[in-house]
């Protein structure tokens, strides 16, 4: 495909960003009806239209969608050939809303890592990561996540026989992060509460060998679906879906060895790979993000065995939505003892930020309500 062919192209999507769309939204549209392009193809038109966004302030409003796709492809191989040559005020100025200095102090390497294209990462199933990068080659491996590859070659892993065949799914190192702290055991009884389309669910029940249960639930049902497709693929059975709305009502009487809130957020630790969402996200989003996420820790938490773990993890870097959240948790809720936080940054991590919080609910406490089915008292 010509450069001008994918110009045109990309100009078709911006024209459905424009209408109100997600870029991610109008990206995947926009492939659905034109199912004869290549990967190639595809990754070019793609990356056209993530780099308009990213250097989204430094294109002049006035020309054409094609001259502006242009330019924006050009700050991108530009800064990837020497990233010195975009200066660190010039980052700071344009690269993110004014509204986040608010919420979060921005570093410098956080900025030059929102302007990188993203890495590609990938898990494989537990105790197979050394086969699985023999197969697929191109792989880096890392010491935070133990089953995480980071795949820097070029071919569409959605087409290879390791992923046909359940070897390995696509998923964002610091997500699979969260797994590793959860540290779920063989046999227990897990909730993961937002499950989306399951990638954690699938990590988590992994984790446990097949043992025990997971139980995902969501809002969405067509997310629920596609859950128990990646989990045919790989051969996880440990599972159970159901629908909640996130309200006091709970999908079910079960208590929980660990709970699981990856909570919707703003989403400003995502911003790399998805850059579209700079421009849409705003304070007012952040704010009642957070009433959400405060809501939905204090319903799950009734479901936390004694002693059992409840974990945070939102994928922003917004003080609103993660301090904030975590320490009205624990004011709120005494009998919830913290074990740890942690605030992962895009720039040191190369992949996603994420804030992950994890507390125990304490044995004593519950012992005086007299039943697990009662709140636990309140401390004076």
């Amino acid at each position: 495909m010509s450069n001008q062919a994918v110009l045109n192209q990309a100009a078709s999507v911006l024209e459905a960003v424009a209408q109100g769309q997600r870029a991610d939204v109008a990206l995947r549209d926009f492939f659905e009806g034109r199912r004869h392009g290549s990967w190639r193809e595809r990754r070019e038109i793609v990356a056209a239209v993530f780099a308009y966004f990213r250097w989204f302030q430094w294109l002049d409003r006035n020309a054409s969608p094609q001259r502006r796709l242009a330019d924006a492809v050009g700050f991108q191989e530009r800064f990837n050939t020497d990233e010195g040559s975009i200066k660190e005020e010039a980052l700071a100025a344009r690269a993110v809303p004014d509204w986040l200095r608010k919420e979060f102090d921005v570093p410098a390497g956080y900025l030059r890592q929102l302007q990188r294209e993203p890495a590609l990462w990938i898990r494989a199933r537990p105790g197979s990561r050394a086969e699985l990068a023999a197969q697929l080659g191109d792989c880096e491996e890392t010491e935070l996540a133990p089953d995480a590859l980071r795949y820097r070659g070029t071919r569409d892993l959605f087409q290879t026989p390791a992923f046909r065949t359940g070897a390995f799914e696509i998923q964002d190192l610091a997500s699979q992060i969260v797994g590793v702290a959860c540290a779920p055991n063989p046999g227990e009884t897990w909730w993961d509460a937002c499950a989306g389309e399951g990638g954690k669910t699938l990590h988590l029940a992994g984790l446990m060998k097949n043992k025990g249960v997971v139980w995902a639930t969501d809002r969405n049902p067509r997310r629920l679906d596609t859950l128990k497709r990646r989990a045919a693929r790989a051969k996880l059975f440990n599972f159970r879906a159901a629908l909640w709305d996130g309200g006091a009502r709970l999908p079910n009487g079960v208590k929980y060895d660990g709970v699981l809130v990856d909570a919707p957020c703003s989403g400003v630790g995502t911003w790399q790979r998805n850059p579209h969402a700079r421009w849409t996200t705003s304070e007012d989003d952040v704010r009642e993000l957070a009433g959400v996420q405060a809501a939905l820790l204090k319903n799950v938490s009734k479901s936390v065995k004694p002693g059992g773990k409840l974990v945070y993890a939102v994928c922003t870097l917004t003080r609103t939505e993660t301090t904030a959240v975590a320490d009205a948790f624990a004011l709120a809720h005494p009998d919830f003892k913290p074990l740890s936080r942690s605030l992962l940054l895009p720039h040191e991590l190369s992949a996603n930020g994420m804030f992950i919080a994890i507390w125990q609910r304490e044995l004593a406490a519950i012992e005086t309500a007299g039943t697990e089915s009662e709140e636990p008292p309140q401390r004076p």
